[in-house]
């Protein structure tokens, strides 16, 4: 009999530990495995002549199998154990946060909303939210008119290498066409 968990998603979030350790297992059952698979075809290899070598050979055949079976009912223990303490961790924080969720007094709700707006104890509160997105706007701020004073240099740049190019032109034109005045 075996058990496959891992196409079954208890939990929304797998934790990399408990994947690593289920990997680890898993690994270790293989590799049983294939030791006893390998064994069992050596033991195809041999030559038995008598009775009792093949009563021997059955013996060490039935004792593979049965440390297969072993390496396999291991797993599949391990792997109960291992979803029944996820599920007791996680039985554990759904506790805590029922805790949290329970009706308050109206006292306890205005010290709450007390700490929730000044952020007393925490840096979560309804001010401190108010600061940090305002200096993320300073910050945009400061970035956007950098942008614009690179936008505007780079104007300045353009407008200038445009005056060159037209004074060459012009000095260009006034070299090749000279003024000729003939007196008739």
């Amino acid at each position: 009999m075996n058990i496959n968990i891992q196409s079954i998603n208890f939990f929304s979030n797998a934790e990399t530990k408990a994947a690593a350790d289920r990997m680890a297992r898993q690994q270790k059952r293989d590799s049983t495995i294939a030791f006893f698979e390998k064994q069992k075809e050596n033991l195809k290899n041999m030559h038995t002549n008598s009775l009792n070598d093949i009563q021997k050979k059955l013996d060490i055949l039935e004792n593979y199998n049965e440390q297969i079976a072993a390496a396999k009912t291991e797993y599949n223990n391990s792997q109960v154990f291992h979803v029944l303490d996820e599920a007791m961790e996680r039985a554990e924080k759904i506790a805590e946060e029922v805790k949290k969720m329970a009706p308050k007094t109206p006292e306890e709700r205005r010290e709450d909303m007390i700490e929730e707006a000044t952020g007393i104890d925490k840096n979560d509160g309804i001010l401190n939210d108010t600061i940090v997105e305002l200096e993320e706007n300073l910050e945009e701020g400061t970035e956007i008119t950098e942008e614009l004073s690179d936008i505007s240099e780079t104007d300045k740049i353009k407008t200038n290498f445009e005056q060159i190019n037209q004074l060459e032109e012009s000095e260009e034109l006034k070299r090749i066409y000279k003024r000729i005045d003939y007196r008739i």
